[in-house]
């Protein structure tokens, strides 16, 4: 069975240290801790006389002063990891962990994941080619020479960058080395680990090099694992769920995150909210459970990503500098329909195409496929219909040879309708209010990567509220923009009143309107 010595690098809180290596030691495991040479010398002598009974921990020998982005990560873990394979010769996987880290599934299942397979878990994808730096530097990392820390030391880290950078003094990366770069939580097998030494000692032009490159703990493992184990032992993920901000900082995890955690494909999560103490104490008690059992949906990023990257919800006060010298022309009519079910909006405009000579184009700014005339390829990505997307108007009034037009757009949309909202020419709102079953709801929620077909419909109970009140808000703010020409089509009034809302937003008489209303199935799912 999987024996784990975990490698922790810490640097505060001694008292959550020591809660931590005798929770995760409690199940037979290991621990072996750096802390950091710059904390007080009274917190490690505290750390030390409280697990110097414990024979499942060990420190490591030397206390490094650790920097971030420096080398000295590197070395430290190093060092902890040579402390873990000497004192503890049973461990058969080395787990890299910081003091933020906490388990999210029991011991029990930790050990029989890792006897499944036999290979290491680490996320090591190809340094040039890859998009893992995603902004600043990426070459100048390993070109380069750095020892001076950019945060603590940022004028002569830029300095000696730009005297390399004028006398033309980069170097060359080893020949036979690949650089890999990957999220430094790793969790390694013994014989990788013993490779990683042993070549650590007998490389020592790699070991230079990487010494003084930038934010080496990003690419020294990652890239040795790559070099040392054959492909198919490696499996390129961190078994540790962690999340990122827009601007690249570590998303905190609070009470109220338990059970979205158990539900993720990890053994750990990163970063936990010291004032979660709730979470803390559940997730201990977790760790040394048995029988537990759980329902994996992997669903974490997806549902931060859903509720985050919609955007600001603040208005833009400026239009677009492509946008100043364009309208669509005061003499137009935009006629715009906002519905979240598509299938209902596209229902509509097909009966309205049937019984009125109006032009309508379906969801244009949001699906690829949108079938569009050759503009002359203004249309034929999505990128350039939201660039130019008055010019690209403007040519399909042009097109048709009308002046009103009607289009379908998302209620997420609020920007491109308060773009067009102010517009010099006339621009009518419908907003067709529909009700979202679950059925519904759920199908959405696989639709946008929120679930898949085998996740658990606990898991999809918990995502629906999230679900319904973000489609809830999107209604809300177009309501809220107080638009002057608004109307209403709701799916719970009867045909005689939707007939006259669209009567008011068509321009078509009473009994036209009537027969548009009155559409079998409209508003079917």
């Amino acid at each position: 069975m999987a024996k784990i010595a975990f490698i922790l690098l810490c640097h505060k809180d001694p008292d959550a240290i020591i809660r931590q290596a005798n929770s995760l030691t409690a199940a037979g495991d290991y621990m072996a801790i750096h802390f950091d040479a710059r904390s007080p010398a009274a917190h490690y002598t505290r750390l030390r006389a409280a697990l110097k009974d414990n024979p499942n921990v060990t420190f490591a020998k030397k206390r490094v002063r650790c920097g971030w982005g420096e080398w000295s990560l590197v070395r430290a873990t190093l060092g902890t990891v040579e402390a873990a394979a000497e004192a503890f010769p049973r461990a058969t996987h080395f787990y890299m962990l910081s003091g933020d880290c906490m388990a999210i599934k029991s011991a029990e299942y930790a050990h029989e994941f890792l006897d499944r397979r036999d290979c290491d878990y680490i996320e090591s994808c190809d340094y040039f080619e890859s998009d893992w730096i995603k902004t600043g530097w990426k070459e100048e990392r390993l070109i380069y020479r750095h020892w001076f820390n950019e945060r603590t030391q940022k004028r002569r880290f830029y300095a000696l960058y730009r005297m390399q950078k004028r006398l033309g003094l980069t170097r060359a990366i080893p020949e036979d080395i690949e650089v890999m770069i990957g999220s430094q939580w790793w969790c390694l097998r013994r014989r990788t680990i013993e490779a990683i030494l042993a070549f650590a000692r007998k490389r020592r032009d790699v070991m230079r090099f990487f010494a003084t490159t930038w934010i080496p703990d990003e690419t020294f493992f990652q890239t040795l694992v790559r070099h040392l184990i054959p492909e198919h032992e490696i499996e390129s993920r961190t078994l540790t769920f962690l999340m990122f901000t827009d601007y690249g900082m570590p998303v905190t995890l609070y009470n109220d995150h338990y059970d979205l955690l158990l539900s993720q494909d990890a053994l750990f999560a990163r970063k936990i909210s010291p004032e979660a103490t709730e979470l803390r104490r559940r997730l201990g008690v977790l760790y040394a459970s048995e029988g537990a059992r759980f329902q994996i949906s992997n669903e974490g990023r997806s549902l931060f990503r859903f509720l985050t990257e919609k955007g600001r919800g603040g208005r833009r006060f400026a239009p677009r500098f492509w946008e100043t010298e364009s309208s669509l022309g005061r003499e137009r009519e935009l006629l715009i329909i906002v519905c979240k079910k598509w299938h209902v909006a596209k229902r509509l405009v097909e009966r309205i195409r049937q019984v009125t000579n109006i032009p309508c184009i379906e969801y244009l700014f949001n699906e690829e496929s949108c079938a569009l005339p050759d503009l002359g390829g203004i249309q034929s990505t999505m990128g350039k219909r939201h660039r130019h997307r008055r010019a690209l108007m403007r040519m399909l009034y042009d097109y048709y040879e009308t002046e009103r037009l009607i289009v379908c757009m998302d209620p997420a949309n609020l920007d491109l309708i308060e773009d067009f909202g102010r517009d010099r020419a006339l621009t009518r709102i419908l907003e067709v209010e529909c009700q979202f079953s679950d059925a519904y709801l759920i199908g959405h929620a696989k639709r946008v990567g929120l679930a898949g077909d085998r996740t658990p419909f606990e898991t999809i109970e918990r995502l629906l509220p999230t679900v319904r009140n973000d489609m809830t808000h999107e209604s809300d703010r177009i309501r809220d923009a107080q638009f002057e020409n608004y109307q209403r089509l709701r799916e719970i009034d009867p045909t005689e009143v939707n007939a006259r809302t669209l009567e008011r937003f068509l321009s078509v008489p009473g009994a036209t309107a009537q027969e548009i209303a009155g559409a079998e199935h409209l508003f079917a799912d």
